[in-house]
């Protein structure tokens, strides 16, 4: 079986505090051993017109789709979804099996 990621691209709305955003989904993801591993980060190199807005992307990786479906439906993760739904401006969700071309040395 493939590994299966998932990946949030948003741009929050202008009045919050990102960074609470941003220790609250650390916390959710380190207390969860079903997410295999969690990487974020804020775009700064990008033109405006390539990005639309979009400032930030988080990537989770799991083991397998089960895995993903697991913690889509976690009472921890719909009770921050709900929260964090509250907070951006707009999203873009990709949640996709792994294809792997090249892996890491």
């Amino acid at each position: 079986m493939a590994e299966f990621k998932h990946l949030v691209l948003v741009k929050f709305k202008e009045e919050v505090v990102v960074e609470d955003v941003l220790k609250e989904m650390e916390k959710l993801v380190s207390e969860m051993d079903i997410v295999k591993s969690f990487v974020w980060g804020q775009d700064i190199e990008s033109l405006e017109m390539l990005r639309q807005g979009f400032t930030h992307a988080f990537l989770m990786t799991f083991e397998k789709k089960d895995d993903f479906t697991a913690f889509a439906s976690h009472p921890n993760h719909v009770e921050f979804s709900s929260k964090f739904s509250t907070v951006i401006d707009k999203a873009v969700l990709l949640d996709f099996p792994v294809i792997t071309v090249k892996s890491p040395a």
